[in-house]
């Protein structure tokens, strides 16, 4: 018998299933790779193109130093954008140690490529590739270009040194390249990030998980990046020669890059990021992280001296302490009271035992 008022139940059920809201974290997680970590990747893979058509150019004699070594900069500003959401192939396998070497505490980096470019005049990047991966990134392309010892002002030394440079910028391109593709293929971490159950990913939540825990061990990374050359490891005596690119005093906007791309991850693009996962009811946490965030930018920004510069005198070093406190407010925000509002158990970091 026809029962016109069962189909019309069954049709609106239907109807409401096909309108059903969108797991969020789904969302969220799928807008993070979309809209945050693929644009950050691609500006990596063209600052990694032009280093390696600025270290032929430069080695032709057609760049000047000024502008390899800005070119280089970019690079590595690039690459400190990419600290927060080293999520995937480029978490795996050592690559990050490929694109740089930290902490260098032996000066691995200016023994090894002194010993290779004795060894290896001529070396290229497919020999580059089979090489320590100490002699392969931005941290021997930095020791190249500006470092004392390898003096490139002088033409003799320039050509001394020229083969590796140039075996660095084509190794780096091809790596960033290779880590993109891996991130665009049909079954890559942009698919994986987006459509759940996956290899990957159980659910939604354990992306979002993963997402956080990148995002806590990047910001305590910025905390030992600091804090190792100010000393904070070696009872107050502070070891400049520890930072991070402090041969191209770097080391404060690498961190400050750093930063600006973990808030990008917590604000996301049109609030489908972190922040916009909690509910009203955590308002007053989602402020508190992001006034430490805004707090720890302005103190960034507001600084104009070198972290080598700034060791060396107490009005510095207090400057310093209070970047340190700062990241640390953000880290600790994180850490426990993020990852408590969103359910996440975040395990041990990379850190941990460091």
């Amino acid at each position: 018998m026809f029962r016109p008022k069962l189909l019309f139940t069954s049709l609106a059920a239907l109807a409401l299933g096909a309108c059903s809201p969108q797991d969020p974290q789904a969302v969220t997680s799928a807008a993070i790779a979309k809209s945050v970590i693929l644009p950050t990747y691609t500006r990596w893979v063209e600052a990694d193109r032009q280093l390696a058509v600025s270290a032929l150019a430069y080695c032709e004699g057609k760049e000047t130093l000024e502008t390899a070594r800005a070119d280089f900069l970019h690079a590595q500003k690039a690459w400190a954008e990419l600290q927060p959401l080293l999520i995937g192939p480029l978490a795996e396998g050592n690559r990050s140690w490929q694109v740089q070497f930290w902490p260098d505490k032996k000066n691995l980096v200016g023994r090894q490529v002194e010993q290779l470019v004795t060894a290896q005049p001529q070396i290229d990047a497919a020999a580059l590739a089979k090489s320590s991966v100490v002699v392969q990134g931005l941290s021997a392309y930095e020791y190249i270009l500006f470092d004392s010892k390898p003096d490139v002002a002088n033409a003799e030394q320039k050509s001394k040194y020229c083969p590796l440079l140039i075996a660095i910028g084509e190794r780096q391109k091809q790596l960033a390249e290779e880590i993109l593709q891996t991130w665009n293929n049909t079954d890559g971490m942009l698919a994986q990030m987006s459509k759940f159950p996956n290899q990957r990913y159980a659910d939604s939540h354990e992306a979002i998980a993963d997402l956080l825990r990148v995002q806590v061990t990047a910001i305590d990374t910025l905390k030992k990046k600091l804090g190792t050359p100010m000393g904070r490891q070696s009872k107050g005596v502070p070891q400049p020669f520890q930072a991070d690119a402090w041969r191209s005093q770097a080391s404060l906007t690498s961190l400050e890059a750093s930063l600006a791309a973990a808030r990008t991850v917590w604000e996301g693009v049109d609030n489908k990021g972190l922040r916009g996962l909690l509910p009203s009811e955590q308002k007053p946490l989602a402020d508190k992280i992001d006034a430490a965030y805004a707090a720890s930018l302005k103190l960034f920004a507001g600084n104009q001296r070198s972290l080598t510069d700034m060791l060396n005198d107490e009005a510095g070093r207090q400057q310093l302490n209070e970047l340190y406190d700062s990241l640390n407010v953000v880290h600790r925000l994180h850490e426990a009271d993020l990852a408590k509002a969103l359910g996440i158990q975040l395990g041990f970091n990379a850190n941990d035992g460091d």
